[in-house]
């Protein structure tokens, strides 16, 4: 596998062949298209390709923003095909976006990600070492990807502040840390009944400095199989999320477990923890 930055118009065409493929969109208006890669590669923004072979197989895409006044990446598509998604190219993907933009001198990046898919959160949590402070709701409005269709697209909005000691010591590990959190009152109870798991109530009365929020594995799976209790979970996080995120917590950290069908975030509202 080679990592590369992306130029071409037909580097560009493949890029959009491969958005098609993984998102699935019915409506070619929800894709980037040519057009704006080649304005935005060519004033900074960031396009690199994964290749098997001379096979493109993943590809992660960033354009430059300013937050607050100051200079940083947005980053807006990370995909991988499917066959290639456990072999951990995504992480490679991102850590050398992370050094092209270290290299232009910034030092945070930003990127959505549905709060719902843990196996998104595992990676931008405990491989990249991401915070969360925004909770956006529809963020992208009605979505024709066959991943997001029929639900609403609410989204996190990550924060990778890419020269804490914290991201990194995360980014040098090998692995991801297999420890669990540390034990913190729940804002949410679960029920599993062999198949998935269900929300049965949440709990937005809590005053502890920190909290633990589970959300089921397999959440796109749900969302095809299972779309009213997918919804069921959109709001009861929607109400989770909003609340605490909205009363000054923010999310850092997230962890698989304890069941074979639970990821559990944690919720601090320890000031040091936003930047940590």
């Amino acid at each position: 596998m080679t990592i590369r930055p992306l130029h071409a118009i037909d580097e560009f065409r493949q890029v959009l062949e491969l958005e098609k493929a993984i998102w699935g969109y019915e409506d070619a208006g929800d894709a980037v298209g040519i057009p704006v890669f080649v304005i935005t590669v060519k004033r900074g923004g960031i396009l690199l390709g994964a290749f098997d072979g001379g096979r493109m197989i993943g590809f992660v895409y960033s354009l430059v923003g300013l937050k607050h006044g100051r200079p940083m990446q947005w980053s807006h598509m990370l995909g991988v095909v499917p066959e290639h998604r456990a072999s951990g190219i995504g992480r490679v993907l991102k850590l050398e976006q992370r050094r092209l933009a270290l290299d232009m001198g910034l030092d945070l990046m930003e990127w959505t990600y549905d709060p719902l898919v843990a196996v998104n959160a595992h990676l931008n949590f405990r491989r990249l070492g991401v915070v969360v402070e925004d909770y956006v709701l529809n963020a992208y409005g009605d979505s024709s990807s066959s991943l997001h269709k029929g639900t609403p697209t609410d989204r996190f909005i990550a924060q990778w502040w890419m020269r804490t000691p914290r991201v990194e010591t995360i980014v040098s590990a090998p692995a991801a840390d297999p420890a669990p959190l540390p034990d913190a009152p729940p804002v949410n109870r679960v029920i599993d009944d062999g198949t998935w798991l269900a929300c049965a109530g949440v709990d937005v009365t809590r005053e502890d400095p920190v909290v633990v929020m589970s959300i089921p594995a397999g959440f796109n799976d749900m969302l095809e199989r299972e779309p009213a209790l997918g919804d069921e979970w959109r709001m009861a996080s929607r109400e989770v999320f909003g609340h605490y995120l909205a009363r000054g917590y923010r999310v850092v950290d997230f962890s698989f477990g304890p069941g074979a069908r639970e990821g559990r975030y944690l919720l601090s509202s320890v000031p040091e923890a936003r930047r940590a």
